[in-house]
């Protein structure tokens, strides 16, 4: 994964040397809002996560090219996180359902293509995006329902990661879109952004592999299959651009004559 993220940051510190001086680039920040959810084999009853917060820096970089669009790498702060009912196998009625919930801070690097077209003389952007995303967990924090319940102190509290057991480092697809408004310099960006992961938050195969129950911090009675963590992130952000012509989308060479033609080569 290690080489994967310093590949990626090698080959843009490439495109970037390769472009001119006066290239079209932006840097900002953005903040966002959403929803975190897992997605686990065998399947569990689950309940999505509200109130998951993001943020962090934008780069883009916005060339001529025939494909018009942009490139770029996103450094950001994100919560994830699930939750599912402990005792759903026990009651028939999901009023009844006692959920363990787990948030999960993470550091997220997603590496962006950003096809886009101009509305209003230049001064909106619409934009789709398509994303490859590498993650780092850093921390996490979990709720059990169930142990609240039965008395237990220690029902929250910070999550001990067991390299075993867990996985800090992660990875998957992100796509969405937006709408950004041009003024003068400056880009105010609204954007929607769906994160798809594919790597598993609980290790599948080691010694938890038959019983994964650790009491209150942890209550999987056994190692999930499967178990990758989904977000929805609705972000704001603001970016700042570095030329003074502004955002340019490609043009098509104008075509020579003949007589042009015989003038350069002397013919």
């Amino acid at each position: 994964m290690k080489r994967r993220i310093i590949s990626a940051l090698l080959l843009l510190a490439g495109l970037v040397a390769g472009r001119e001086a006066a290239a079209q680039h932006t840097l900002g920040f953005t903040a966002g809002y959403g929803m975190a959810n897992g997605r686990f084999q065998p399947q569990q009853e689950t309940k999505a996560l509200w109130g998951m917060y993001s943020g962090g820096l934008s780069w883009r970089y916005y060339g001529q090219q025939r494909i018009v669009g942009g490139f770029g790498i996103d450094l950001e702060f994100l919560q994830q996180g699930f939750s599912f009912a402990t005792n759903a196998s026990f009651v028939d009625d999901p009023a009844e359902y006692v959920y363990y919930r787990r948030k999960v801070n993470s550091l997220v690097l997603p590496i962006v293509w950003q096809p886009h077209v101009y509305l209003l003389r230049r001064h909106v952007r619409v934009y789709l995006e398509a994303a490859a995303t590498f993650s780092y967990n850093f921390s996490s924090t979990y709720e059990n329902e169930a142990a609240r319940e039965n008395g237990y102190p220690d029902w929250k509290g910070d999550y001990e990661f067991k390299l075993p057991r867990d996985n800090r480092w992660g990875y998957g697809l992100a796509g969405g879109g937006g709408v950004a408004f041009l003024i003068r310099r400056f880009e105010l960006n609204f954007r929607v952004r769906y994160y798809f992961g594919y790597s598993d938050i609980v290790r599948n195969r080691n010694r938890y592999a038959d019983n994964a129950n650790d009491g209150v911090e942890n209550p999987f009675y056994a190692t999930p299959l499967r178990s990758p963590l989904d977000n929805l992130t609705i972000s704001v952000g603001l970016g700042y651009r570095f030329n003074k012509e502004g955002f340019e989308s490609w043009k098509p060479r104008p075509k020579r004559s003949k007589n042009q033609e015989v003038f350069k080569y002397g013919l």
